[in-house]
């Protein structure tokens, strides 16, 4: 299948461009908390030499010059700008998951529908064989007697009226009439590829599908897990730690 083959290849590109954009968040994490702590010590600093001067008496007060420095402001802007960067790596990554999600829905219903096909035909194929048992039970004619009488009389039919199906024609060979068979369709496979190496996560020790959260421990063993699998009902705010290591996290803290 052409789809499927095309959906494998979007699919192992994935792990690599999920990588890349957690790689990026995290660096712009932390470069903005960086530029967060070093704002909030020249703001606290501000602050102090503002109260200093007011209490020397070096300072006027005046609320429309008490603010704090541009360099300070300049600061608290550039934090926005990190923060909305990664906001929309963050948007782009749910996107580019989704959209893998929407092809392996759009290929299972493929899928489906070739498997209701089979069903269809099979019901078709089990009917027929019923009518004929019927028919053969009511004239008290075997089943196969009756399809040798059939393929019989249609032989007949398509004898030439110009002598007996025995008679040769000209040139010595002999006039016989030919039974169209009708072959077999072919049966419809739909087994699905399994990949040995596709990794596995959560509790129940199954591939990756739906919606998934990640244990925010580090040394996590397992890492990803599904939302039915830990009671998960939408994405957590702030740090998520898994039934397995939540326990750790609160020994470490009894500590």
């Amino acid at each position: 299948m052409g789809f499927l083959e095309d959906f494998q290849a979007s699919v192992e590109a994935l792990p690599a461009m999920l990588q890349r954009n957690y790689s990026l968040m995290r660096e712009l994490d932390k470069s903005l908390q960086g530029v967060q702590t070093g704002n909030e010590q020249r703001c606290q600093q501000e602050i102090e030499d503002i109260k200093y001067g007011l209490e020397s008496g070096s300072i006027t007060y005046d609320p429309a010059k008490l603010k704090f420095s541009d360099e300070a402001i300049e600061e608290q802007k550039h934090c926005v700008r990190i923060a909305d960067e990664k906001v929309a790596l963050a948007s782009q990554t749910y996107d580019l998951v989704d959209a893998h999600i929407q092809q392996l829905d759009q290929f299972m219903r493929k899928l489906e529908e070739l498997r209701q096909e089979k069903e269809a035909a099979t019901t078709a194929a089990a009917a027929a064989a019923a009518a004929a048992a019927a028919a053969s039970v009511a004239t008290g004619t075997p089943v196969a007697a009756t399809v040798t009488a059939s393929a019989g009389t249609s032989t007949a039919d398509n004898t030439p009226k110009g002598g007996r199906s025995g008679e040769r024609g000209r040139g010595g060979r002999k006039k016989t009439a030919k039974v169209p068979t009708e072959q077999p369709a072919p049966a419809i496979d739909l087994e699905l590829p399994v990949d040995p190496n596709e990794p596995t996560y959560c509790l129940c020790n199954q591939v990756s599908y739906g919606e998934m959260v990640a244990c925010d421990n580090n040394d996590c063993k397992i890492e990803w897990y599904h939302f039915g699998c830990v009671g998960v009902k939408e994405h957590p705010k702030g740090k998520w730690y898994c039934p397995s290591c939540i326990g750790f996290q609160k020994k470490r803290k009894g500590k």
